[in-house]
């Protein structure tokens, strides 16, 4: 077993996982050690956008049905509820009631962990912490969830963020980690948005920095966005030792937009957690791979990562690609395990299937 509170968060943009493959996913992190699943795709207008929309009547059923997997299989289920530039305007009886209609609908759903997310919106604004505090304090006071977990604007030391949002106001990590319910943790993503590595003493800082340990959402193997769609992030974790779960309330990992293929990086994720220093990435990535696929497929991944993570599509050509599908075609209609799964999501993705384009992007 882990020995961290890890799991994942369906929080990329692009084309979102299926219902099955949801489901299929309680039984596997169950079974693979980790403990809780966090819906929170960003292609779900109903937890951003559209907020202020109740749920159709057949999306709340299939988010109570998934709820139900999940607890079946022994995992924590959450949502990630993004309520769009809510702090831009006045939080007021309408937007309070708003605000309560969208709690009862996780109330019933059962929902046992809450996110709420206020990252990728606006942030160079007088009183953002004060505002945001007011807002996810009054929401931690009626939800039944069991623990809540804020986004700020600002997630991550990534000089990034300030451009895509605006300067970050002063004093804004420090009035966060001292007025935020003490029962909220708050998401971190490292030094950068999709940071490489994590060490203990930048968690401690980050600890130190937020008023509380980090909650970290952890940008691999995601690869949503235009520039990353093109890339099958398939590599094993590195940069992730062991010794960093003391400085986490929690590791979610943000997966890819190909489901079967995620679980390769995720359980080498658990290798890299119980192996310790004894961790060893190449030997974690075929037997992860073999796990998911088979012996014969594991050894094509091998062989192709270069491919899929050092080339992607805008580099490989015609006859390559077209070469890569002949060779995962073989596949597609195999038993073993998630085979066929992994093996359909590759040849899709080298047919542009997967691709999030920059309009995409901004709309959701």
């Amino acid at each position: 077993m882990m020995n961290t509170t890890t799991g994942i968060i369906e929080g990329f943009y692009g084309e979102p996982w299926s219902w099955g493959e949801r489901a299929d996913y309680a039984n596997f992190l169950r079974k693979h050690g980790f403990s809780f699943y966090i819906y929170a795709p960003k292609g779900d207008p109903y937890l951003r956008k559209k907020w202020r929309e109740p749920f159709p009547k057949v999306q709340e059923e299939k988010l109570a049905k998934l709820a139900g997997q999940c607890h079946s299989a022994g995992i924590e289920f959450g949502v990630g509820f993004s309520p769009y530039e809510i702090y831009l305007t006045p939080f007021d009886a309408e937007a309070k009631k708003l605000l309560q209609h969208k709690i009862d609908a996780f109330n019933r759903i059962g929902v046992d962990k809450l996110g709420i997310l206020m990252d990728d919106m606006k942030g160079d604004l007088p009183g953002l912490a004060e505002r945001q505090i007011e807002i996810v304090n009054w929401i931690a006071e009626r939800s039944k969830a069991r623990q809540f977990v804020f986004c700020p604007t600002y997630y991550s030391l990534d000089p990034a963020l300030e451009k895509l949002f605006g300067k970050m106001p002063d004093g804004y990590f420090e009035k966060l980690g001292k007025a935020l319910d003490p029962r909220v943790s708050m998401f971190w993503t490292g030094d950068l948005v999709c940071s490489k590595s994590y060490t203990a003493d930048s968690l401690a800082a980050a600890a130190q920095r937020l008023g509380r340990k980090p909650f970290l959402w952890d940008n691999y193997p995601v690869n949503d966005g235009p520039r990353m769609c093109k890339f099958l992030h398939l590599r094993p974790v590195t940069g992730r030792p062991a010794d960093m779960a003391g400085q986490l309330a929690a590791h979610a990992v943000n997966p890819m937009n190909q489901a079967a293929l995620s679980k390769i990086v995720l359980l080498t994720l658990k290798a890299s957690y119980e192996k310790g220093a004894a961790y060893d990435p190449v030997k974690a990535f075929r037997k992860a791979a073999g796990m998911v696929t088979c012996h014969d497929m594991a050894e094509l991944l091998e062989r192709d990562l270069p491919a899929f993570m050092d080339k992607g599509l805008d580099v490989l050509t015609g006859t390559e690609k077209e070469s890569l599908k002949n060779d995962y075609s073989e596949f597609l209609e195999a038993r073993e395990n998630d085979t066929a799964a992994a093996a359909r999501e590759i040849t899709d993705w080298l047919s542009g299937r997967y691709t999030v384009t920059k309009d995409l992007f901004i709309l959701q």
